[in-house]
């Protein structure tokens, strides 16, 4: 028998969620012109809000002109043109009662030298994935090490992407620190082999993270959000675990804990998957150590599976399944069958088919 609080309200910071069911970020490469999604990827967000969904998130946005783009057309938020593009679909979104986050990131060693204009790829350490680029099926390329000027630049972008997302309205920003993208290269060891301030212990890799939350929060009014996402898969190298174990997983979480941010998104393949070599999955080992509202992504697909993620979590968020289905909120609150959609059946995020 399902549970009623899938449907309750939740309360974020100052926000009530009319539901705990989100829209999950996407990466898309939809931009044609000035780094602005197409209009059907706007509508369908608002399509999304339209359709009760409680949070709805963006593809994930590119922080600066230099390095941090790591697929062709993907979209920023620092020029007014840009802004003002995304007034109206915040807006609307807004209208159906839905929270607008703005999710953002840099792709650091998992960037394309050839989309970026300054066709450079910088990263915590030279060291590159082992799998090859999907996009070009070529090795990605040794990126330069990041010295101190690169990461104050990196940092300034995130700063001038949020004060975008202030301008266009948004109720919250997302810093993505997870799937192996940069933020999750310096906090992983796996990635990170710097010997200076920024490498070694936990607290040294976390110091990167801190000082993105800490210059954001900055730009950020107190009545905005500000979320965090993290994983212990990176699209590269999937099958590496990007922390040591639980123990430093969960150090980073309390050091995460400390900031100011109002939830964590933990992005997981299966939210049931054992993590860590224990018998917990990543919902459990996150909730152990912090207070913090927690959202969860995975192989969330009908409402069996809705209801057992929040038992572990606060917050649903669905990708293929909200991407696929435009009725999905209603069909988990009617209780009708469904099935989990294959990841081919998500490609068609990255063509140029109309968004469903």
């Amino acid at each position: 028998m399902s549970s009623d609080t899938l449907f309750s309200p939740f309360q974020l910071n100052n926000y009530t969620l009319k539901n705990r069911i989100g829209v999950a970020p996407m990466t898309r490469m939809s931009s044609v012109r000035d780094s602005v999604p197409r209009q059907d990827v706007l509508d369908f967000l608002v399509r999304r809000a339209e359709n009760n969904a409680a949070i709805v998130y963006t593809e994930a946005i590119v922080t600066d002109y230099e390095s941090a783009q790591g697929y062709p057309g993907q979209a920023r938020m620092t020029t007014q043109r840009q802004i003002e593009t995304w007034k109206p679909v915040v807006r609307a979104m807004q209208k159906h009662g839905s929270i607008a986050i703005m999710q953002m990131f840099h792709c650091g060693r998992m960037a394309w030298p050839d989309v970026n204009p300054a066709k450079r790829t910088i990263a915590p350490s030279p060291l590159t994935p082992e799998q090859k680029n999907p996009l070009t099926g070529e090795p990605y390329p040794v990126p330069d090490e990041m010295d101190l000027f690169d990461i104050e630049h990196v940092i300034n972008g995130f700063v001038e992407t949020a004060k975008g997302a202030v301008a266009a309205g948004f109720d919250g920003i997302e810093i993505h620190g997870a799937h192996g993208y940069l933020i999750n290269q310096f906090l992983s060891s796996y990635c990170n082999q710097r010997t200076d301030s920024y490498g070694g212990t936990v607290e040294n890799r976390y110091g990167f993270a801190q000082e993105i939350i800490q210059a954001v929060r900055s730009v950020v009014p107190e009545d905005r959000l500000i979320t965090f996402r993290i994983s212990n898969w990176g699209v590269a190298d999937m099958e590496v675990s990007l922390y040591g174990g639980k123990e430093e997983y969960q150090q980073i979480i309390r050091l995460l804990s400390s900031e100011p941010i109002d939830a964590i998104s933990v992005s997981t393949y299966d939210f049931t998957g054992k993590a860590f070599g224990t018998d917990q999955n990543m919902a459990q080992i996150t909730r152990e150590v912090t207070d913090l509202p927690i959202m969860i992504c995975g192989k969330i697909y009908d409402r069996g599976s809705a209801d057992k993620a929040l038992k572990d979590a606060d917050i649903i968020l669905s990708a293929k399944s909200m991407l696929l289905n435009p009725n999905w909120v209603k069909d988990l609150q009617d209780g009708k069958p469904l099935e989990a959609f294959a990841s081919d059946e998500a490609n068609i995020a990255y063509t140029d088919t109309p968004l469903p």
